[in-house]
């Protein structure tokens, strides 16, 4: 049969052919998802409209969900603004039966993954019509959602509110104080998880798109509900929604940071309670430190706004280097055997490393070596050999950010590795000599000036130690 005879097919009146051809493009075996493929590109050629209808007919009676998802993302991209854009190319009655269609399929469809493509299929057209007035029924529709009684529809709402903030934040700003309004109420008032965290990433994605700070300002009071999204969840124990409004706030940390000023004492406090409890999951745990530690770097946008929080760096510190004592004693590491230089350590060991780097190098050696070396002492005074490696390995991170106030310390900073050489444990002998290796790079050349008569026969003497290999 030539394509024009499986067109006419296809698009003809019987549904069944459309339907196999979908679930085609689905296939595992290559060759009949290559032909499904080009069929389709036929289609969106020379049957536009046809097509369109189709596939959203499909989205209203099909009984296979995988199918009705697959319909939902072939029309997003056979709308999104790209080189297929077929919009333009569809009749006046296609278009207006595109919008009532989806409209009306987010307010019938249960399954939530298929109400999440139907959502990202609306904001993908409203991103490109919207503008020029091309959907007017879409604002007031999605209003008329936030404010009913169904979480389903209040959720697809604020994904949609969301992601048009991100693509079209211009055109709903006229909107701000209906959305100040409608976010608040829902922030504060709402119990469904899945809508607050919906909201939550509304509100977030809206304060980026908005230019003027007296237009962020109004959305300041929102912050306490916000938090309290996060903390509701750690208290249900749910902690994949905390892991996402985590997400979403450290976003906010990295982009508006200017936005958490007025309340930076209490959303810093509370994530940092949240990094020290031992009860939670590390992803949660990990994601409230990086959260602490991206508002450390926002120097261009707030500059010193983390250093005015002593307490809190004294804090963080402490938790980041408690991190470093996760660490397993694999016997296998000493003989040097595997090459795996990082045997035994953890996610935790990981993440208390590259953290330290950075609060480093963004709040600097004045903030942070005072912090620093209170804390090595304590650890260097511990009996268990896990503290000592932690406070080398600290001390070789935090180097490169506090270089110039180390070497105006240089005597301290030589003895504290040095000392560590002769320690009873081989790991600790490897930090030691993992530490010389870096500071020889952050605080040289002062280091190997000054220092070179006592730090070469400790290196010459550790190439002795036939027993540890790795140490070798």
């Amino acid at each position: 049969m030539d394509q024009q005879s499986q067109l006419a097919v296809i698009l003809g009146s019987d549904p069944v052919p459309f339907e196999t051809l979908i679930s085609h493009l689905m296939s595992s075996s290559n060759e009949q998802r290559s032909h499904a493929e080009a069929l389709f590109n036929v289609c969106k050629q020379s049957e536009p409209d046809a097509l369109c209808l189709r596939l959203a007919h499909l989205l209203q009676v099909c009984a296979q969900p995988d199918t009705r998802a697959m319909a939902a993302i072939l029309l997003r991209k056979l709308l999104t603004r790209d080189d297929s854009y077929i919009w333009p190319r569809l009749n006046v009655s296609t278009h207006s039966s595109i919008k009532s269609v989806l409209l009306n399929q987010i307010q019938v469809e249960t399954a939530q993954s298929l109400s999440k493509k139907l959502c990202d299929t609306v904001s993908e057209l409203a991103s490109s019509i919207l503008p020029e007035n091309g959907w007017p029924e879409l604002l007031p529709f999605m209003f008329q959602c936030v404010s009913s009684d169904s979480p389903r529809l209040q959720e697809s709402a604020f994904l949609i509110f969301a992601q048009l903030s991100q693509y079209i934040g211009d055109v709903l700003t006229p909107f701000i104080k209906d959305l100040h309004t409608v976010f608040l109420k829902c922030l504060n008032e709402n119990s469904n998880a899945d809508v607050k965290i919906a909201a939550l990433n509304a509100v977030i994605n809206f304060i980026q798109c908005l230019t003027s700070s007296s237009d962020r300002d109004r959305f300041q009071d929102l912050l306490p509900a916000m938090m309290k999204t996060l903390t509701e969840a750690l208290n249900n124990g749910n902690e994949a929604t905390a892991q996402e409004a985590l997400e979403l706030l450290i976003e906010l940390a990295e982009t508006e940071p200017r936005f958490l000023r007025r309340q930076i004492v209490d959303v810093v406090g509370s994530m940092l309670q949240i990094a020290e409890a031992e009860s939670l999951e590390e992803g949660t745990r990990h994601l409230a430190i990086e959260f602490v530690v991206t508002l450390a770097e926002a120097r261009e946008r707030a500059p010193g706004m983390m250093r005015k929080l002593p307490q809190f760096i004294s804090r963080l510190f402490a938790i980041l280097m408690r991190l470093l004592l996760d660490i397993e004693d694999d016997a296998a590491w000493h003989t040097a055997e595997v090459e795996d230089e990082d045997a035994g350590e953890t996610s935790n060991y990981a993440v208390g490393q590259e953290c330290l780097d950075r609060l480093a190098i963004s709040l600097g050696g004045n903030t942070i070596v005072p912090v620093a070396s209170e804390q090595f002492s304590t650890y260097l005074a511990a009996p268990e050999w896990q503290k000592h490696h932690a406070a080398l390995i600290a001390l070789a991170q935090i180097a490169e950010g506090c270089s110039k106030v180390m070497v105006k310390n240089l005597e301290q900073v030589v003895s504290m590795v040095l000392n560590s050489f002769n320690h009873s444990h081989p790991r600790v002998r490897w930090a030691a000599i993992n530490a010389i290796g870096q500071l020889s790079t952050d605080l040289g050349p002062d280091l190997q000036n000054q220092y070179h008569q006592r730090v070469l026969p400790a290196l010459a003497a550790a190439m002795d130690d036939f027993q540890n290999p790795r140490v070798q």
